[in-house]
């Protein structure tokens, strides 16, 4: 049996997936909450928010996804980077997996990723789980009801938990798949219920196909002055790193928390909605975000509740650190009703340093920001990816280099041309530890960073006197309205300055280490760059 709203020329027979048992087609949210409930597959929330848990994974996982390695892709996809799966593995794989869903009940969404409609990508998504449908109708975007009946999809994602993988049959890793093919234009992924998995799908498939068009994709946040999208900033960075907190500026207007695109036309939100770590959420610093989690249809995600009131424990991090909550951009009073920006002008990259060496606001040049996008030095925090307990000190190339199938130099190249064209200013943020490293100091106060990016983005910070320093060569300020001068000399934190100057000194050896595999690939500039 299936119900709801479809193109009736593209159901799921007419890709070849048939002997379903119930299939749902764009069911809104109220409907999606009702399946689950009847499912088992979570418990409604204060406020109608869904609660639930994802299992052994409460983070992405990685190693287990592959490229499928055709013809077309070959010669463009950084297999260094992302694990290969032959074509023939992939049709086996798709094969037991259609026979493995017959008979089960799936979830259908229609949605787009993209906000710009000349750039944007038609996406069905096929889940399991009917909470997986109402997690990804909020962080794509959904098309008007009347186009549903003419919609048509570029690339079909299936994600079904209950599958195994098998890594000798299959060509892959573990019992946990997730396999992309450009060629058949399919995303399939099994073994896992974590809901990130989906959209980072997604986010990698338009990683490789932007470019081609002359788009930068950027595992960023953005946001723009209010009543004006030409005052627009992005905030690269890892999870864990405040992309989400940081953008959320009451007095600025939200384009998007973590995926974006940059064309000739600006700024583009790739989804309609966000999905912010909860861990420690705290109602006066992110009022925004905190009230979300007890808003109608969010998904809560991993966090653990009172059984009798269902009062949410932002505290307790025993099922993972990674908790999160998954909510419409609507859901934020001062999101950008269109999700567009003008083009950049403050580009942050935001780093979340275990060492402690790091000031907590920095002004580059172009050459110096595509060194510091190239190297992606931040730490991974607890619970992000699985075996993740504490902050680990790690490069990941672009701010993200698990969602990047093409080789760096490309992303870096185009951020480049887009900054010199059009003339953003580049700043490295620090949202990580001060007066010592992880387990001796503390985390950069929050207050502290907020009043260094405001003065970035209003222009103040540019009329301050700067210091050269030591261990990278880039800009940093002296002194800052409203900051203590002392935090921004890191050096000056630590009790010990010898121990201070030891650590930095490991950290350059570190970047310059991890750097050399770029140097083949770059202009002249971007190496004096990295040799300070």
């Amino acid at each position: 049996m299936t119900t709801g709203r479809v193109n009736p020329d593209f159901r799921l027979e007419d890709q070849g997936i048939t002997g379903l048992g119930n299939v749902s087609y764009n069911l809104i949210e109220p409907a999606l909450i009702e399946a689950a409930l009847k499912n088992g597959e979570g418990h409604l929330g204060r406020g109608g928010a869904f609660l639930v848990t994802t299992g052994k994974f409460t983070g992405r996982s990685p190693k287990d996804k592959h490229v499928v390695k055709t013809d077309s892709v070959a010669d463009t996809i950084w297999w260094e980077n992302n694990a290969a799966m032959s074509p023939e593995h992939f049709d086996v794989l798709y094969d037991d997996l259609l026979a493995h869903m017959k008979g089960r009940d799936f979830h259908v969404q229609d949605l787009t990723g993209g906000a710009d409609p000349a750039h944007a990508i038609n996406v069905r998504m096929v889940t399991e789980l009917a909470w997986h449908g109402l997690f990804i109708r909020h962080l794509l975007r959904r098309p008007e009801p009347d186009a549903l009946d003419s919609f048509t999809a570029d690339f079909t994602v299936i994600n079904c938990p209950s599958f195994r993988a098998d890594p000798a049959k299959h060509g892959c890793n573990s019992e946990t798949v997730i396999a992309l093919n450009f060629d058949r234009k399919l995303i399939l992924i099994g073994g896992t219920e974590y809901a990130g998995e989906n959209k980072k799908s997604v986010f990698t498939l338009l990683n490789y196909l932007l470019p081609e068009k002359g788009i930068m994709p950027m595992h960023c946040s953005a946001n723009h002055a209010d009543g004006n999208p030409v005052d627009t900033a992005v905030f690269f960075g890892l999870s864990g790193t405040g992309k989400t907190t940081l953008s959320a500026d009451p007095s600025r207007t939200l384009i998007g928390d973590d995926e974006h695109g940059w064309s000739d036309r600006g700024t583009f939100n790739f989804e309609g909605g966000c999905y912010a770590k909860t861990i420690h959420l705290n109602p006066e610093a992110e009022p925004e975000i905190y009230a979300t989690t007890s808003k109608f249809g969010t998904v809560i995600e991993n966090m653990v509740f009172d059984p009798q009131t269902f009062e949410l424990d932002f505290d307790d991090d025993s099922l993972t650190a990674n908790m999160r909550c998954a909510y419409p951009l609507s859901y934020i009073s001062n999101a950008s009703e269109t999700a567009l920006g003008g083009h950049p002008k403050n580009v942050i990259m935001l780093t979340c340093d275990a060492f402690g060496v790091l000031p907590p606001i920095a002004r580059l040049t172009p050459a110096q920001a595509m060194y510091h996008f190239l190297s992606g030095f931040t730490s991974k925090v607890a619970g992000t990816e699985r075996g993740v307990t504490e902050p680990e000190p790690t490069f990941s190339t672009c701010f993200g280099a698990p969602f990047m199938p093409r080789r760096p130099e490309v992303y870096g190249n185009l951020l480049r041309d887009k900054i010199a064209k059009h003339g953003a200013t580049c700043w490295l943020v620090n949202t990580g530890w001060t007066g010592g490293a992880y387990g001796t100091g503390s985390r950069m106060p929050i207050r502290a960073t907020r009043g260094l990016l405001t003065a970035a983005l209003d222009g103040s910070l540019g009329e301050v006197e700067f210091r050269k320093d030591d261990n990278f060569g880039f800009d940093v300020p002296v002194a800052v309205p409203g900051v203590a001068e002392v935090l921004l000399d890191p050096r000056r934190t630590w009790d010990d300055p010898e121990s201070y100057d030891r650590q930095a000194a490991k950290l350059v050896q570190m970047f310059a280490d991890n750097f050399e595999q770029y140097v083949p690939y770059i202009d002249d500039d971007v190496k004096a760059a990295a040799l300070g």
